[in-house]
């Protein structure tokens, strides 16, 4: 899969990262390396299923599908 990442200097210092994608993923670092790193880990979280998240009909099919 692969995701367009937005890196922006920060006025702190830094850079700032999101993904267009995917609003409200957004992470920030020190250097572009650390900003990569960090958002590479918020995308794995954003897209993590949450189980807790829907309550699923006994006779619902679960597949999963890797992207």
């Amino acid at each position: 899969m692969k995701i367009k990442i937005i890196l922006e200097p920060s006025e702190e210092g830094g850079y700032t990262a999101y993904v267009p994608s995917l609003p409200g993923c957004i992470s920030e670092g020190d250097s572009v390396e650390d900003a990569m790193r960090n958002i590479h880990e918020a995308i794995k979280l954003y897209l993590e299923p949450v189980e807790d998240d829907f309550e699923l009909d006994e006779s619902a099919i679960v597949e999963e599908l890797v992207v």
